[in-house]
Parts: C-alpha cells; structure tokens; sequence
C-alpha cells in the first residue's frame, strides 16, 4: 500500500518521434547532431519552475530541450533519470539521502549541509552513475503546519507538542510523505507521532483541506507561497528529525559525457537562487497565479543568465475568465488532444488485436475461458497509477510504459464481450448453418461473429472510455496527453489548469463512443439494422398519431 502511495507526470506528436526521442536520451549522438535535453520536474509548484529554469537557461545557450513535467513522485521520477529517460531534474539532498539511498547520518553530521551533500553526490555518483551539480543556493526543508487557531487550541509550537496531541488531530499528508522514512514513518518513529487519522492528499489540495478544516495538521515545504497565503504556523523540529534539503540540478552521467555544454549551462544557477528569492517566486506561481514561464524568465532576466530585460507580464486567474483562458491555449490544448488520442488509440487497437483472437479462442476451450478472463479482471481492480507505476522498472517512463498499462486496462471487456457475443449467439441461426452442412470456421465466420458483432463492440466502446480516463494519468509517467494540465493544475491549485485538461477529455471520451456507436451500427447484421429502423420509424409514427 505504501509504495502505491508513493507512485501517487509526453506522448509526442507520433509515436516514431517519441520513440526517437527516448531512444537519443540513452544513445551518443553522431558528430555533428546535439540532441534534445529532457528536463523534468516532480508535480509540485516550485518543481515545475525550477524545471522551467534550467530548460530556459539551455535553450538561451542554443540547445534544444523538450520537457517532461509533473512526473509523479520521488522512485518515479529518479527512475526515469537512472534509465536515461530523462537527462535531469531538480532535487534535494535529504530526499536524495534518505527516499533513494535509505541512509541516515548522526544528528552531529546530519545537520552539516555540506557533509550531506558530499556524501550524496559521492554515492549517487559510485552506485547509479548520476552527478549531483552545486546546490542552486537554497533549503527547502519539510516544514508541518497548523492553523493559527488550532497552534492556539493545543499550545502547539514544536513538533513534540503536535506529538503530544496527535491522538486528537486528523492529518493530511501527501502521498510521498506518508511513505518515507523522513516522512510520516520517521516521524512516529521518532516524535511518536500518530495522528487519529492520516488523509493521502494532492500537493496543493491539502492547504485548502487545512484552510477548510478538513485536517488539522499538513506537511509543506519552507519555501512554500501558500504557507503565508494562509497564514499559517510552521512548527518546530525541535529534534533536529529532517535532514538538510539542499536543492540542486541532479543529471544522467550520460549527460555530462554527451553533452558537457549542457551541464555547464546548468552550473551557472549554482549557488544563484536563495529561500527568500524561492518564496517570493512560488508566491507568484501558487498564489498570484502567473505563468511559470514568465516567473523563471524573469528570474533568469534579472540574475543576467538570459538576454533581455524584466518582464512585467502577470497572468493572475482573477483578470481573465475560464473562456479566455481556453481560448489563448487553443493550440496547446489541441495538440495535447491530438496526443491523447494517438495514445488511447494505439492502445485499443492493440487490445482489439489481441482480445478479440483472445476470445474467440476462449470460445472454442471454454473450460480454460472464466479462469483466463476473470484474470484479465484482476488487472481492473489495480488502480489506474499504480499500474502505470508499476510498469516504470519494466520499461521506464514516457510512451511505452504507458501504451502497454492502457492496453492492460482495454483487454479485460473486449475480451469479455468477444467470448460472451460468440458463445450466446442465435442458437437457431448457428442450428440452421450447421444443417447446410457448413464447417465449424464457415458458422464462426458468416452466422456467429456477425451475430456477436453488437456485444463485441459494446466491450470495445467500454475499453475505449476506460482508456481514454485512464491515460490522463500517463501524464504522471511522462506520457503527456491531457493529464499533462490537470497534473500541472493540482499542483499550482489552479482550477481553470484542471479544467482545461478535464473537460476535453470528457469530450473525448463522448466522441470516441460515438464513432465506435456508427461503427457498430455499421457492423450490425442486416436484419437487426432493418428492425432498428423499423422500431424508430414505429416509434416516430405513434408520437405523431
């Protein structure tokens, strides 16, 4: 349960192209060609600006990058960066520490920053080839917190008070958190912390769970702009319990070896950006509601790493309404469906090709049939992320991972609808075929599979809605589609983000059971059309009788 937690993120324009692509990020280019840089960011608001930073900043030096945003969780994320998926990312040093290496320090040396870091950059470096960069300058440390008024009702300032009176308090935490040893586990480990109850919450939900009173106590960052937005208290780790968390640029040593120009690009935000500086950006992200664009160009603009002067461009949600705001991404959105489409599509055809056989199969052996698609039916049960995480040691991040997860998700009712249409069809129909002297093939061909045809398409048209839902949670493996805005949008708390992504794909979904609901149509044997007509026009006559 833990690590389906924790697994609680860009299919491109065809899947050639992307298959291209992740095959550069783990192969030297040729003289001559530089390939695309793949910056990626984990789904938290300062995540995705640094990610925007460093791909600005490398794309101001002339290189091509392409971005990876909102990969879900810590083991997905580093995972993508140990198979070459990805060339970077950043992160920080205590998760380094203790989610990836599972290591700890005494108290003495764990509060020595620089000890930290040498040590992680060392055995990152000895046991998965990945370099750590300088820190970007900045810690961005745990930090739990209250409201104001509940830090007043149980005298709460340090962590050991919120210990004392966790029996009486309900806790949100991210997924991440609740999972790892410096999290929820190290805590009750160490402060004897053990809320009444723990609620595995979004990233950015969880401040208005707080606000709302749904928890009573949340874990955040120290840089966090949604910490002042609501004014809340940030207790005390009065037992020195977190590790030091360093931010800085961590990258494939593949990187360093292909592109040495890039990494040297990234150095140059070395040591550039402090906690004041974090918090005044993720304020305008999280709280004013700019574009991260503009945010990390202007940051960028005024440390002089990129030409130009300030901008003075701020898109706050308040100033322009959900209409607008889908109108100015109209492009945007429409290759993210485009992309989404190519996805669920690819996905179901393959399903078809393998589920429909499947089940005619399982017709014709049918004491092998319950036990083979009541097996296809466990893989229902499995949460649509966990599934995607769980492919990401097999195959990694991005398209594949996330083709052969939907394709799981499809094959259970088309294989289902395939065998149940055949083996229920017409018995007098297939009676009569068999008196003809038809051979078993010829009855299969011309009586049983047109007879099937409507349930088999009914078990597609049900694969096709569960996949198209289903692949807005590739975007958490780097998949893309229109994932992509709602993992980006719960992550910033920017509803109209949400939205934009949400609402095209109930479209989607609502257009691609209609094409399937033509093609059925089509498909449907001669005389069950006829009687379909028949029965409107009947209808038709008696309402106008």
């Amino acid at each position: 349960m833990k690590r389906i937690l924790r697994s609680l993120a860009l299919v491109e324009f065809a899947v050639a192209a992307s298959a291209h692509a992740q095959s550069t990020a783990t192969e030297t280019p040729t003289r001559g060609q530089q390939r695309s840089v793949v910056i990626a960011s984990k789904p938290f608001g300062e995540s995705y600006l640094l990610c925007e930073m460093f791909a600005q900043l490398l794309e101001s030096r002339g290189m091509s990058v392409e971005r990876r945003p909102g990969l879900g969780a810590t083991e997905i994320a580093f995972g993508a960066l140990r198979t070459g998926a990805i060339d970077a990312y950043p992160e920080y040093t205590g998760t380094g520490l203790v989610a990836v290496l599972h290591d700890s320090l005494p108290d003495s040396v764990m509060a020595d920053s620089r000890a930290v870091f040498a040590l992680v950059a060392r055995r990152f470096a000895d046991e998965y080839g990945v370099r750590w960069l300088p820190p970007l300058g900045f810690q961005n440390t745990y930090a739990i917190a209250v409201t104001r008024a509940t830090a007043g009702k149980y005298h709460l300032r340090t962590l050991s008070d919120l210990a004392r009176e966790s029996p009486h308090l309900t806790a949100g935490f991210t997924a991440d958190f609740i999972g790892r040893s410096d999290g929820l586990v190290g805590l009750s480990r160490v402060y004897g912390l053990h809320p009444r109850a723990v609620r595995p919450l979004a990233p950015a939900v969880k401040y208005q769970a707080l606000a709302s009173g749904a928890v009573d106590v949340i874990d955040g960052y120290s840089t966090d702009g949604l910490l002042a937005r609501y004014d809340l208290v940030t207790l005390i780790d009065d037992r020195h319990f977190f590790p030091p968390y360093e931010a800085a640029a961590l990258v494939n040593g593949k990187l360093e070896s292909q592109m040495p120009n890039a990494v040297a690009a990234l150095t140059l935000l070395s040591w550039r950006l402090d906690e004041k500086t974090m918090r005044q950006l993720n304020r305008r992200v999280e709280v004013d509601g700019e574009d991260v664009r503009v945010v990390a160009a202007d940051e960028l603009k005024t440390l002089g790493l990129i030409g130009g002067t300030q901008s003075t461009a701020r898109v706050e949600k308040s100033r322009s309404g959900f209409g607008r705001y889908m109108w100015d991404r109209r492009s945007d959105l429409a290759v993210l469906t485009l992309r989404h489409l190519l996805l669920v599509g690819l996905a179901l055809l393959a399903a078809v090709i393998v589920a429909v056989p499947l089940g005619l199969f399982l017709e014709r052996t049918r004491p092998l049939a319950e036990p083979s698609i009541g097996a296809l039916g466990v893989l229902q049960t499995i949460p649509s992320i966990a599934l995607l995480a769980f492919m990401i040691p097999l195959l990694g991040v991005g398209v594949i991972p996330a083709l052969v997860a939907l394709w799981l998700y499809a094959l259970y009712p088309i294989a289902r609808g395939t065998y149940t249409g055949v083996r229920d069809a017409d018995p007098d129909a297939v009676a009569a075929a068999e008196a003809l002297g038809t051979t078993p093939v010829q009855r299969l061909m011309w009586v049983r599979l047109p007879l099937a045809a409507p349930v088999i398409m009914a078990g597609i048209r049900t694969a096709a809605v569960i996949t198209v839902g289903a692949a807005t949670l590739a975007a958490f493996i780097g998949a893309g589609g229109l994932g992509e805005p709602i993992v980006a949008g719960l992550a910033l708390a920017d509803t109209r983000m949400i939205l934009s992504g949400a609402l095209p794909a109930a479209v989607l979904a609502l257009a691609v059971d209609g094409v399937l609901g033509l093609v059925e149509r089509l498909i449907a044997p001669a005389h069950r059309r006829e009687g379909v007509w028949r029965r409107r026009e009947s209808s038709v006559r008696e309402r106008t009788a």
